[in-house]
């Protein structure tokens, strides 16, 4: 087992790895940029190093800072958590040319599911459904039109190493697709260093609907059931549950099973999650792996009771996995905190948290790295917290999440608590009728 982890993140997700590797016995070691000096994470860490100036490139993403931190605190793993270098091949591969564990699947794997032309080749030879769509990447706008036809519109152009909406654009007609295909290009190669861009069929009125995974270096695969995250704005996940109120016993069968051969085709070690995209006839087809821990796992943990961060931290280490697969035993919801205006198109809005009174209470866990008096930087992704509510039904769950959003109060910026509220009172939203375009119609009073 590791004796110190470096932690190569920030914020809610760094806190959460420390708070694990407190109940193992591992020393933890923070990384901050000076933006983050008074961090919970930071705080709470049994070293802390900083590693640059605010800006990410100068920092979280700065992988020779980084292992300068690892190497001159003696940690033996880092575990990256979630965004900034957590899918990064090449730091995987630097981390493991000096000796020190990365805290996920190997460089290869990353690799495997980074690209999304090479995941989606990899999941037919699997056998795992996967959207309609052209082969490899668009190579001109003659060919994008070329393909759409055969395709058929609607269709959507997706950036080869996006995520996160960027580089996305949905095509309704031939007279379209010229400016969404330059769009999209000059898009993903802003945002990823990487202008490659492909077509699929776009899947009208779709869940999307998640599988978690995990497996060890000794073949064993299983699943932990799924999230539903269609509640998204702009492709960003708002609100994420589990179990889906779209699930079926049958259809979770198929999903599973289907996830598990995704993941055993890369022979997948650690902690992963399959998206798919669900139609309204529960036809489901893969859409990507995230090889990493994700931002909703909390949903998981409290419906089968499993500490993901711990069995993540133990497959690096070379424990066997049990190999079970697990079904919700409860039903949990988990709304993202966000230093947002939703009544300004929800512009971020960074700065100083006067007042802070974190809900509590029966059913409901707040992950969260900020207090009153802490000053929220505007150089990162403005979630400041998630609040789970868990209980024995979905509409308890929403009854217990309104509760206790109610309770929450944060004074000196704008949130989303206000949206949430509504959400939780959403007649449509409380029925389970929503798909990833209910957001559109919706309306914050």
């Amino acid at each position: 087992m590791f004796k110190k982890i470096l932690i190569a993140n920030r914020g809610e997700i760094a806190l959460r790895v420390i708070r694990t590797c407190r109940e193992m016995g591992i020393k933890t070691v923070a990384v901050y940029s000076t933006a983050d000096k008074e961090s919970l994470h930071v705080k709470f860490s049994d070293e802390a190093v900083c590693i640059g100036k605010p800006a990410s490139a100068d920092s979280y993403l700065n992988i020779p800072h980084i292992m300068a931190a690892a190497e001159i605190t003696n940690a033996d793993g880092i575990h990256p958590g979630y965004g900034f270098l957590a899918e990064n091949a090449k730091f995987a591969e630097i981390c493991g040319e000096h000796g020190i564990k990365f805290i996920g699947p190997t460089p290869a794997m990353i690799n495997a599911m980074g690209d999304k032309i090479t995941a989606k080749e990899t999941m037919i030879k699997a056998g795992v459904p996967v959207v309609p769509g052209g082969e490899g990447l668009l190579s001109s706008l003659q060919n994008a039109l070329d393909q759409a036809k055969e395709i058929g519109y609607p269709v959507i152009l997706k950036a080869t190493a996006g995520g996160g909406g960027k580089g996305m654009r949905v095509v309704w007609e031939p007279s379209e697709l010229e400016k969404a295909y330059n769009t999209a290009k000059i898009e993903a190669a802003a945002s990823f260093k990487n202008d490659g861009i492909y077509m699929e069929k776009f899947v009208e009125e779709p869940r999307h609907i998640e599988i978690q995974v995990a497996g060890d270096q000794y073949g064993k695969v299983c699943h932990l059931s799924e999230r539903d995250c269609s509640i998204q704005r702009r492709h960003q996940k708002l609100v994420e549950e589990s179990p889906s109120p779209f699930m079926t016993p049958e259809l979770r069968e198929k999903m599973g099973a289907a996830a598990i051969k995704a993941a055993s085709a890369i022979n997948y070690e650690s902690v992963g999650t399959i998206e798919f995209l669900v139609d309204k006839h529960r036809n489901f087809y893969f859409m990507e792996m995230n090889t990493r821990i994700q931002v909703e796992h909390c949903v998981t943990e409290e419906v089968v009771n499993y500490d993901l961060i711990k069995e993540q931290i133990k497959i690096a280490a070379g424990d066997p996995i049990s190999g079970l697969n697990y079904e919700p035993q409860m039903h949990a919801i988990e709304c993202r905190i966000n230093a947002e205006d939703p009544y300004n198109d929800f512009r971020p809005s960074p700065g100083r948290i006067a007042v802070l009174h974190q809900p509590g209470g029966h059913g409901i866990r707040v992950d969260s790295h900020v207090y009153a008096g802490y000053s929220i930087p505007p150089y990162y992704d403005s979630m400041i917290a998630k609040i789970i509510a868990v209980a024995r039904t979905r509409r308890e769950a929403i009854d217990t999440m309104h509760r206790a959003l109610s309770e929450y109060v944060i004074e000196g910026i704008k949130t989303t608590i206000p949206f949430h509220l509504q959400l939780m009172k959403d007649e449509r939203f409380r029925s389970g009728n929503f798909n990833t375009k209910f957001l559109e119609s919706f309306k914050l009073a």
